[in-house]
């Protein structure tokens, strides 16, 4: 897994990426009662705003971390939002996408660079 300075986590299968956002930023937000999907077929640049998440605390924007397509949408969180609670790495994930420029992924922070971040 690799994470962005946004506190969102990218994990690799094959050329295919699934982006969600990490425990620590699910932590921060509360107790999440909306998320905002972009549709599939969409495609972003690195930075770009590509979701929405809302919670009783606050609104957040989770950012696109590499210029890509999105491949696919976590439908649940529609009718399941705090699934991004319970699960943040595993069903709360938010969008699968396939990177455009593959040098983008250097960016990304391994688990030690993210755990120094939020230290």
């Amino acid at each position: 897994m690799r994470y962005t300075d946004d506190h969102e986590w990218i994990e690799a299968d094959g050329d295919a990426f699934t982006i969600g956002i990490t425990d620590h930023a699910q932590e921060a937000l509360g107790d999440i009662v909306f998320v905002e999907l972009p549709d599939v077929g969409a495609s972003f640049s690195k930075g770009d705003v590509m979701a929405t998440v809302e919670s009783v605390k606050a609104a957040s924007d989770i950012y696109a971390p590499f210029d890509g397509k999105i491949t696919a949408s976590n439908e649940v969180l529609g009718d399941e939002p705090g699934t991004v609670n319970s699960a943040p790495t595993s069903g709360g994930w938010f969008v699968k996408m396939t990177a455009t420029d593959a040098s983008q992924l250097d960016d990304l922070l391994d688990q030690a660079a993210y755990d120094a971040l939020i230290a």
